[in-house]
């Protein structure tokens, strides 16, 4: 029988009734990230449906982990909530840049920061959006109909 080496723990708080704060602590990956499937649909029957996910503690992450967090991103975009990822460890960053998963889901510093871009109206819950120079289309003469 093998003993995980870092085992996982999450604390589940409410910071508002809308939005349930886990924290948790070490390695997310196949062997734990179903306990971390089993929080989120806890919290999901509960409605909430905005997810601060504090991984500052999180020295190890797979792809299991990241797929729990593409799914509940996918979950709550259908009932207009959101998924943040708080403070990742640098090897939980690199794991989100190089699958783009940090291209989707929001990453924030702080608990705060998270909260504050819930209640922020333009936030859609992505990442911003690199400014365009220009219009999307140029027009061209003869694109309109002549009277």
């Amino acid at each position: 029988m093998s003993v995980a080496q870092n085992p996982l723990s999450i604390k589940v708080t409410l910071p508002r009734e809308d939005a349930a704060l886990l924290t948790i602590e070490g390695d997310l990956d196949i062997d734990t990230a179903t306990e971390l499937q089993h929080h989120v649909a806890n919290q999901l029957h509960h409605g909430r449906r905005h997810f601060l996910l504090d991984v500052s503690s999180v020295p190890f992450m797979d792809s299991s982990g990241m797929n729990i967090i593409l799914r509940v991103y996918q979950e709550v975009r259908q009932i207009s909530g959101g998924v943040y990822v708080i403070s990742p460890t640098p090897a939980v960053r690199r794991i989100l840049d190089l699958t783009g998963v940090s291209l989707t889901v929001q990453t924030v510093e702080s608990t705060e920061e998270a909260l504050t871009a819930l209640d922020d109206p333009q936030n859609d819950n992505g990442p911003a959006e690199p400014e365009r120079n220009g219009p999307a289309r140029s027009e061209q003469p003869g694109d309109s109909p002549s009277e």
